[in-house]
């Protein structure tokens, strides 16, 4: 007999969801604990196993995503990995991996896909005589320097590709594992063909160990900011997600340490909670910060439209009413205290060539 009203079991050390509970929107039964097994599952199954990172390769057929989002500054962006080992709790990708019949919980940050052509699909891609060139963005779903990158180099190899055809690209992470691909950064941003975008969302060791278990330290993120901007590349933090309650009274503090390590801009993105996002925020609050649960579900409502969540254009990247236009206040006064400007990237995209395909009949002219 089953109680999902049982407590959980401990959430893993150093991962992010305390859950690894299975989506409902597909029609996917959902697990429930067991609590006669869970009285006798150290002598039925033996010590709990360490959860480890698994990571599958898999093959797409096609690498660039296209969006006509009004919310967004590109209308494409590349992803070299699903899933991400840096396990923040707020991430709005979680939902991606219900999709694949796995948890947007403990599995997202576990069972990790890879896509080692990547790099030579997008060479196909920028070879076609119909492709047009347009600043293409790295990093919007999954981080494209999580630990794994370490392992495949997809990241690096999708650089040597923009390097190659001169085609523009903007990244965002959370990681100073970009600094690796310092070299090619480096000749890019000569031709103004990338920026870099660090996401820090607070300054803060614990609170940041807590939201995003394994992704870098504040300080060494600072510190990327710093060695990308001595580099010559445009260099941008964004301050995301700004959590009430939790972070928001550090948005002062964050674009001062942003501006004083060469930031050139700054931005701030409220949290979003979609799908299975908001129940395992809500697990996480109930896990690490129960006196304020109630406070940050209810004012994340008041920037939401009285919902958990809103995903319509416009409104969803900012939120809306008084507390939402009190942090954009917030951070547009500390921009112009700290001499900041707002983001203007303003990547090339006439010097693009076309990548010569071996065996094409490009290869005759």
């Amino acid at each position: 007999m089953s109680d999902s009203s049982l407590p959980l079991p401990p959430p893993p050390k150093g991962r992010g969801a305390v859950s690894n509970q299975d989506s409902t929107r597909f029609n996917m039964p959902a697990r429930e604990w067991d609590g006669d097994w869970l009285d006798a599952r150290d002598s039925i199954d033996g010590q709990e196993q360490k959860l480890r990172t698994e990571v599958t390769a898999e093959f797409p057929k096609s690498i660039i995503n296209f969006n006509i989002s009004p919310d967004l500054p590109f209308d494409r962006s590349i992803n070299a990995y699903r899933g991400c080992e840096h396990g923040c709790i707020y991430c709005y990708a979680r939902p991606t991996h219900a999709y694949h019949d796995l948890s947007p919980g403990l599995d997202f940050e576990t069972k990790l896909f890879a896509k080692p052509n990547a790099a030579e699909l997008l060479r196909q891609t920028f070879a076609k005589p119909t492709y047009q060139p347009a600043s293409l963005a790295i990093g919007t779903n999954t981080d494209p320097y999580q630990p794994i990158e370490k392992r495949f180099r997809i990241t690096r190899q999708i650089l040597e590709v923009m390097l190659e055809t001169l085609h523009p690209v903007g990244i965002t992470t959370k990681s100073d594992r970009v600094l690796e691909d310092l070299d090619l950064l480096t000749q890019l941003a000569a031709h103004q063909l990338t920026a870099v975008a660090l996401s820090i969302t607070s300054l803060d060791g614990k609170i940041a160990r807590l939201l995003e278990p394994r992704a870098p330290s504040p300080a060494k993120r600072l510190r990327a900011v710093q060695l990308l901007h001595r580099a010559g590349i445009y260099v941008h933090v964004n301050i995301a997600p700004v959590i009430p309650a939790i972070t928001d009274h550090e948005i002062e503090a964050l674009v001062a340490a942003a501006a004083k390590h060469g930031a050139q801009s700054v931005s701030i993105i409220p949290v979003r909670l979609p799908h299975e996002v908001a129940p395992l925020f809500e697990a996480w609050l109930e896990t690490h910060f129960p006196d304020r649960k109630d406070k940050v579900m209810h004012t994340i409502a008041a920037m939401r439209g009285g919902k958990r969540n809103d995903p319509n254009f416009h409104s969803r990247m900012r939120g809306s009413g008084p507390w939402a236009e009190l942090l954009w206040t917030r951070l547009n006064i500390a921009s112009r205290k700290a001499g900041l400007r707002k983001p203007r990237f303003g990547l090339r995209t006439d010097l693009f060539r076309r990548p010569i395909i071996q065996g094409s009949q490009l290869e005759l002219f």
